[in-house]
């Protein structure tokens, strides 16, 4: 299979915590769709202190794994909002 295009799309998105708001990461994301994963290359800018746990509410919001090949966090539902 083939990796997730490494540049990626240039429209960034502020993910927040769906709980307590606290803002999570800026992401490159592409498309429309709702967030389901996020691979780790394209994260901009992370404000976790701990992977996949928010630092306002202590809440995991997503789980490490890989998709095609690559190291991606997949979101567990409702856990996560974005702008």
């Amino acid at each position: 299979m083939a990796k997730p295009n490494k540049k990626g799309p240039s429209r960034t998105v502020d993910i927040f915590c769906s709980k307590c708001k606290t803002q999570l990461f800026k992401y490159r994301k592409g498309g429309k769709g709702a967030l389901i994963k996020c691979f780790k290359e394209r994260i901009v800018e992370d404000c976790t202190k701990v992977s996949c746990t928010c630092p306002g509410c202590g809440q995991i919001f997503a789980r490490e794994t890989l998709i095609r090949g690559a190291p991606a966090l997949k979101m567990v539902g409702g856990k996560v909002t974005f702008k």
